[in-house]
C-alpha cells in the first residue's frame, strides 16, 4: 500500500515532506502547482497519443507524467494523485518498463480502493492489466482486464466517457491477445 502521509522513525510519526510542503504553500502557490500538475498532465497525454516518439519525446513524456504526479501530490486530491499515477503506469508501459508500470498501477489500485474511488478503479484496473500484458504476464493481465470490464459495466457514465473508458479496455485486451498469442507461438 502506498504510503499516504506519515512515514516512521525513531521518534514516532513523522509527516512526509511533500506534506510538509503542502502545509506550507500560500493560496497562490497552491493555485500555481494546480495549473502546473494539469499542464504537465496534459501535455504527456499529448505524447502518450503519439504513433511513434523518439527517445528525446519519451524522455520529454515521462518528465511531465513524474511533474505531473509529483505537484498532484503537493496539492492535489486522492483522485487527483491517482489518475496521475494511472498515467505514468501507461507512460511506463511504452517506453517498455513494466516493472515501473506494474508498481505505479497497483499503487493507484490501492489509492483507489484506500479512498473509495469506486468510479475510477476501473481505470486502475486496466492500468495493472495493461503493465502487466506489457510484462508478458498475460494470466494476471486477464484478471485485471476482466475486473476492469465489470467495474465499467456498474457505472453510470456519459456515453462519452463510457467510449474513452470501453476504448480503453478495448486497447489493453488486444495488448493481452498479442502477448499471449506471441507466447504460444515461442513455445
Amino acid at each position: 500500500m502506498a504510503n499516504l502521509g506519515t512515514s516512521h522513525s525513531g521518534e514516532g510519526l513523522t509527516l512526509l515532506p511533500w506534506l510538509q510542503r503542502r502545509l506550507t504553500l500560500s493560496k497562490g502557490e497552491r493555485e500555481l502547482r494546480r495549473k502546473l500538475a494539469a499542464a504537465c498532465f496534459n501535455q504527456a497525454w499529448d505524447y502518450l497519443e503519439m504513433r511513434r516518439r523518439t527517445g528525446e519525446e519519451d524522455v520529454a513524456m515521462l518528465t511531465l507524467a513524474h511533474s505531473s504526479l509529483h505537484h498532484w501530490q503537493v496539492v492535489g486530491t486522492q483522485r487527483n494523485i491517482a489518475i496521475s499515477e494511472w498515467q505514468l503506469s501507461r507512460a511506463y508501459v511504452e517506453v517498455g518498463v513494466p516493472k515501473l508500470a506494474i508498481l505505479l498501477a497497483k499503487s493507484c489500485l490501492d489509492r483507489c480502493t484506500a479512498n473509495g474511488l469506486s468510479d475510477i478503479v476501473h481505470t486502475a484496473n486496466e492500468a495493472v492489466a495493461r503493465a502487466y500484458a506489457a510484462d508478458g504476464d498475460y494470466r494476471k493481465a486477464r484478471r485485471y482486464i476482466s475486473k476492469a470490464k465489470s467495474q465499467l459495466g456498474i457505472l453510470r457514465l456519459t456515453s462519452e466517457d463510457r467510449k474513452v473508458y470501453s476504448d480503453q479496455i478495448a486497447e489493453t485486451t488486444s495488448l493481452i491477445r498479442s502477448v499471449s498469442k506471441r507466447r504460444r507461438a515461442s513455445k
